[in-house]
C-alpha cells in the first residue's frame, strides 16, 4: 500500500473562514496523526503566521508559504540533504519565489504607471489588514511579514488590465479570499517538488490535496486526490474544474474533516 501524504490549505479550508478555527476538523486530524501520515500545510500566509498554526495543531512536518513561494523542511526531517536548500533556524528552507522586496517595487511601479486604484498589505496599517482579513491585530502583523508576495485589493472592481499587466511583467497573480502577486511559483510546482522529495526518502506515495480557491488550483491538479471545499456561503469556486474531484458536502473544517475521513476509510478499505 502506497503511503498517504496529505496537502492542505488553510483558510477557507482547513480553517474556518470567519473564526479561524480548526476544531470542526479534529477527528480527522486525529486520525492522520495516529496513522502518521504527513500533513503539509500549504497556504497563501506567511511563514510566520503558519508556524502559530503549525504549534497549535502539534504539526511536525514540512509546510509551503505563500502560494508557493518558500519551502520549510525540519532540519533531518529527510534523511538525505534537501538539494539547493538553505539552513534557516532549525530548519532548511527551499526558495521558489521571488524576494518580497523586489515584487512590491514591481507592483508599486506598475500601479504608478497605470494609475490603478490598488492597495498592498504594504501600505496598509497592522489595525487596516486586521479589518480586512478578521484577523486578530497579532495575526494581523504577522500577516504582514511578507517573504515572497504581496497582498492586494481594489478600490471596486478588479482591473483586468492591471492583472494583465503582472503577467506581461513576467510574474504571477493569484486570487484566494483576496488578490496577491508573485513570482513565477505557485502551490503546484511546490507540491511536485516536495512529493519528489519524499518519495526519494520514503518510496512511492499517494498524494490528497483540499483547498477552497483558484489560488488551489495549481496545488490540486498536482496530487491524486483533490477535494474542492464548500464556500461558506454554499458555493465552490467554479474556476476550480479538474478532472475525479471530490466536492464537500459541508463548508470549512467541517467539509475538510468529511472529505479526509472518507478518503482514509476508503484507503483502509482498498488496503
Amino acid at each position: 500500500m502506497q503511503r498517504i501524504i496529505v496537502f492542505s490549505d488553510l483558510d477557507g479550508t482547513l480553517l474556518d473562514p470567519l473564526k479561524y478555527s480548526f476544531e470542526e476538523a479534529l477527528p480527522a486530524l486525529a486520525q492522520l496523526r495516529e496513522r502518521g501520515i504527513p500533513l503539509i500545510l500549504c497556504s497563501s500566509k506567511t511563514r510566520a503566521e503558519m508556524t502559530v498554526y503549525r504549534q497549535r495543531m502539534d504539526n511536525r512536518h514540512p509546510f509551503i508559504s505563500e502560494n508557493g513561494g518558500g519551502i520549510f523542511i525540519p532540519s533531518g526531517y529527510f534523511a538525505a540533504p534537501v538539494a539547493e536548500a538553505e539552513t534557516l533556524d532549525d530548519s532548511q528552507l527551499v526558495t521558489l519565489g521571488t524576494p518580497h522586496a523586489e515584487i512590491w517595487r514591481h507592483f508599486t511601479a506598475l500601479r504608478e504607471r497605470l494609475g490603478v486604484k490598488v492597495r498592498g498589505f504594504t501600505d496598509m496599517t497592522v489595525e487596516e489588514v486586521a479589518e480586512l482579513t478578521g484577523l486578530g491585530r497579532e495575526e494581523a502583523a504577522l500577516a504582514k511579514q511578507r517573504d515572497f508576495d504581496e497582498p492586494f485589493v481594489f478600490d471596486g472592481v478588479p482591473d483586468a488590465g492591471f492583472l494583465r499587466a503582472i503577467e506581461d511583467a513576467g510574474l504571477n497573480w493569484t486570487q484566494g479570499r483576496i488578490f496577491h502577486i508573485m513570482g513565477r511559483h505557485d502551490k503546484g510546482r511546490a507540491v511536485r517538488l516536495l512529493k519528489a522529495l519524499y518519495e526519494q526518502d520514503r518510496g512511492a506515495v499517494a498524494t490528497i490535496g483540499l483547498g477552497d480557491g483558484y489560488n488551489d488550483l495549481p496545488m490540486l491538479q498536482s496530487v491524486d486526490q483533490a477535494v474542492l471545499v464548500r464556500h461558506e456561503d454554499g458555493n465552490f469556486d467554479a474556476r476550480v474544474d479538474i478532472a475525479a474531484l471530490m466536492k464537500t458536502q459541508s463548508p470549512g473544517p467541517l467539509g475538510w474533516n468529511e472529505a479526509l475521513l472518507q478518503l482514509l476509510a476508503r484507503g483502509e478499505n482498498q488496503a
